[in-house]
């Protein structure tokens, strides 16, 4: 590398993903000069903005493609773990499902002693984002109302039949039911949060880095000063007050430890011993149920192939929820299969594993680091998720989905026959539902990175907010999780601003001013 650039902001916020972008939103509200560093690029990708095309995205140039070591429960096989590398983040590539999550999650995470993470602390915040059941509208718009594909009604009903309730609303009252999603879909494109927050301000106290790999946390003894990354074969840095790590629950940690900030005993030299750093990591889970259907399902342009989902207990003694399946309009196989073009898939869905897994680094700190989520490692994962693949088959088998579309089961079908034949299709077929957390996990003892305000233990000038800092995986989808995070961080590092700023509901183009170009940053 030769050549160097330099730059001084008030925060530095690395990642414009899901919650960097709502980070630097928000700071740029109270007036603070922010400055953003992204690792992918900043411009319109049709395959972004299509809510139909988001498979097109996973191993693409916009996905860091991360693979897992190989896992023994999964037959030893490296799952891919798509995280999108773009301004948007992994906002840019996923399902666009918002889910708020179980209230007991958060009374969970308040409950290990981090005061002001409760549900009756975040509800307000997600109201603030989301506007459900606010008098006001949110900041990032959410679909609901919409017309769903004539195959997801029948899947709906099929569920019904097979004895689950309707439920008009999971981020309501009560999750348990099944249901028609909810999305972040704005005027049939998906909206991320680079498009509803960070593009108005781009330009008006913050500047956004694109393309730049971020290599280290600058440190200045236990300080964190800002933040060095490599562009176009260029060494570029820049100073600031406080530094927000938002890269995510596999990126964050990975960036700490690079910085030196981790276990000592695996790192060697460090800026501070913070065990937790990689630890902890959870994951959600996917297990495919696809039946051959006898005719051609029509599509709504504007909205996903997946439209319903429910959630259940896989045990009737449980709390809460620990499953949620997902349901495609198409026939998901995995490469081993095969079968026509026509079909339903019901993923499986294991939403509050016991499975912990965890990050290191390569040999080479620069190399691709070595993912471990010890898929299944617990055998009440392969009993709850049996469980969730015996409830899909129920529903395919139902009279909506036989008589209405001539479904019929191909997957796992005689696979499953017997309960060893269901767990080796289960570890053969499982594969991740994109919702990697808790690996810069928030809490007050020895394992925590962060407190309760998301300052990384041991070290000044630097937060996380995103999904690493979770304690422990929500029940559902993780983006709405994430974005409340970050609109926590935002509170906290503008104590005396209003944690209420008015929402921006401009419909202003991706790209906008503010975005560095090479050497100006």
């Amino acid at each position: 590398m030769s050549g160097e650039s330099r730059r001084r902001a008030e925060v530095i916020v690395v990642g414009a993903g899901s919650a960097g972008s709502v980070v630097a939103r928000r700071l740029a509200d109270a007036g603070r000069d922010v400055l953003v560093v992204e690792a992918g690029p900043h411009r319109d990708e049709p395959a972004v903005d299509d809510p139909s095309r988001m498979h097109e995205l996973w191993d693409s140039p916009l996905d860091w493609a991360f693979r897992t070591v190989p896992q023994d429960g999964a037959q030893d096989r490296r799952l891919h773990l798509p995280r999108g590398r773009v301004v948007g983040g992994s906002h840019a590539l996923n399902a666009m499902i918002w889910v708020r999550g179980n209230p007991s999650d958060y009374d969970h995470w308040a409950s290990l002693g981090n005061k002001g993470w409760s549900w009756r602390d975040v509800r307000p915040v997600f109201a603030r984002i989301d506007g459900l059941g606010a008098e006001a509208p949110g900041t990032l718009d959410v679909l609901t109302g919409y017309e769903p594909d004539p195959v997801q009604r029948s899947i709906v009903a099929a569920a019904r039949e097979a004895g689950l309730l309707f439920n008009p609303d999971y981020n309501g009252v009560r999750q348990d039911g099944v249901s028609f999603m909810q999305f972040t879909i704005r005027d049939k494109r998906r909206l991320t949060t680079a498009r509803a927050y960070l593009t108005p301000v781009l330009g008006r106290g913050v500047t956004i880095v694109p393309n730049a790999s971020v290599r280290r946390l600058l440190m200045e003894g236990r300080r964190c000063v800002g933040v060095e990354w490599e562009r176009g074969g260029v060494a570029e840095r820049a100073h600031a007050d406080e530094v927000v790590v938002c890269a995510g629950a596999i990126g964050s940690p990975v960036l700490l430890m690079r910085s030196g900030i981790g276990d000592a005993d695996a790192l060697g030299d460090t800026v501070a011993h913070v065990p937790g750093v990689g630890r902890n990591l959870q994951d959600h889970w996917l297990v495919p149920v696809i039946a051959s259907i006898g005719r051609t399902p029509a599509f709504s342009p504007g909205l996903p192939f997946t439209q319903s989902h429910l959630f259940w207990r896989s045990r009737p003694d449980l709390p809460v929820p620990d499953l949620q399946p997902i349901h495609f309009g198409v026939p998901l196989y995995e490469s081993w299969m095969d079968g026509p073009p026509d079909g339903v898939s019901l993923m499986a869905g294991l939403v509050r594993p016991a499975s912990r897994g965890e990050i290191r680094l390569a040999a080479d700190p620069w190399d691709a680091p070595l993912i471990d989520p010890r898929v299944l490692s617990d055998d009440a994962d392969l009993e709850a998720l049996a469980a969730a693949v015996r409830l899909c088959q129920e529903i395919v088998d139902a009279p909506e989905l036989r008589g209405a579309w001539g479904a019929r089961e191909l997957y796992p079908g005689p696979l499953a026959e017997t309960t060893d034949g269901l767990h080796s299709y289960i570890r053969r077929s499982v594969v991740t539902y994109h919702h990697q957390a808790g690996t810069c996990a928030m809490g007050v003892d020895d394992h925590a990175v962060v407190d309760p305000e998301l300052r990384v233990h041991g070290v000044e000038g630097l937060r996380v907010a995103d999904a690493s800092v979770m304690p422990a995986v929500p029940t559902g989808n993780t983006n709405a999780p994430a974005i409340m995070i970050a609109e926590k961080a935002a509170d906290l590092l503008t104590p005396s601003s209003s944690p209420h700023p008015p929402p921006f509901n401009g419909r202003a183009p991706l790209d906008a001013p503010g975005t560095a170009s090479a050497g100006s940053a």
